[in-house]
């Protein structure tokens, strides 16, 4: 095995232990089990006494202490509908119900507001705004509808974008002779192989959300490097399948290696189709979109 392939494997089981493990892969942070982001305060009463329920941390928050984790409550009872449309946002109220500071508040409407889910107006005061405002392509908003109410309209909506974006990423990259990238996906290969022998599942999905990553990169098109984001929200929402990717076994494995091959040799129509194959691996994908039709 690589010493890359032994670094990976190693840092994902110490995530599973709740140890922090060395290299790259820190970058791509899991959901964890609820319970584990709990801001100490007591829910609303009444209606909204579901606000004091904690879900998953999502990526965008993980590890910024009280305000990441005031972010993520609200966003999370926003995007499941318990703060509907136009629900006002008290921010005395909510700094007395979750214990925190009016700076942590603050700070938290406003990350709120940059995703769209809220707006604040002088004499109006801070409001939950509609579903047509929210920024839906942010990783965090990702995260809460696959966790949510909506989690069959995400996986679809995903399912269909992602349809869209990675076959062009893959032939738009077979032109492109970065060398030392196809390398990298070559590598991730070659992990997510070794994790598929041994059951490693998180190893697997880490590895598979790094070639997803690079490919797109690799592509040379800055527009399609900006929703590179969403591909990988998409692989790490644990959970809310997306692709074939998520149920390794070695037709998938297969895919991405020609794929690889397709990139090395410069067969943009190849590594195309390749993708699309990888693409309809799950039955919820192929219920979305057809199958491709080899020409």
């Amino acid at each position: 095995m690589s010493t890359l392939a032994h670094t990976m494997m190693t840092a994902a089981r110490s995530s599973e232990s709740g140890i922090a493990g060395p290299g790259e892969l820190d970058r791509y942070p899991y959901a964890e089990a609820p319970g584990a982001d709990r801001v100490g305060a007591p829910a609303w009463e009444g209606a909204d006494s579901e606000l004091g329920r904690v879900g998953r941390r999502s990526a965008g928050n993980r590890g910024r202490g009280l305000h990441g984790q005031l972010v993520q409550q609200l966003g999370q009872m926003i995007v499941s509908g318990d703060l509907g449309a136009d629900r006002p946002l008290v921010p005395e109220e909510i700094g007395q119900r979750f214990e925190v500071s009016r700076t942590v508040v603050r700070e938290s409407l406003r990350v709120l507001e940059a995703k769209g889910l809220v707006s604040a107006r002088p004499n109006v005061g801070t409001r939950v705004r509609p579903v047509s405002d929210w920024n839906l392509l942010d990783p965090d908003i990702i995260e809460w509808r696959a966790f949510g109410p909506q989690r069959d309209d995400q996986r679809r909506e995903l399912s269909e974008l992602r349809w869209t974006i990675e076959p062009l990423a893959a032939r738009l990259a077979a032109g492109h002779g970065r060398e030392e990238v196809q390398q990298r996906l070559a590598d991730m290969v070659e992990i997510m192989g070794h994790a598929l022998a041994q059951g490693d599942g998180v190893t697997y999905a880490r590895a598979d959300a790094e070639f997803h990553g690079l490919l797109i990169q690799l592509a040379g098109n800055r527009m399609l490097d900006h929703l590179s984001g969403i591909v990988s929200a998409a692989l790490q929402v644990s959970g809310a399948p997306a692709t074939g990717c998520d149920r390794p076994h070695e037709g998938t494995l297969g895919h991405h290696s020609r794929i690889v091959d397709c990139l090395a040799s410069g067969d943009g129509q190849g590594a195309e189709s390749a993708m699309r194959q990888l693409l309809t691996v799950h039955p919820e994908v192929e219920r979305v979109v057809p199958a491709p039709r080899e020409h």
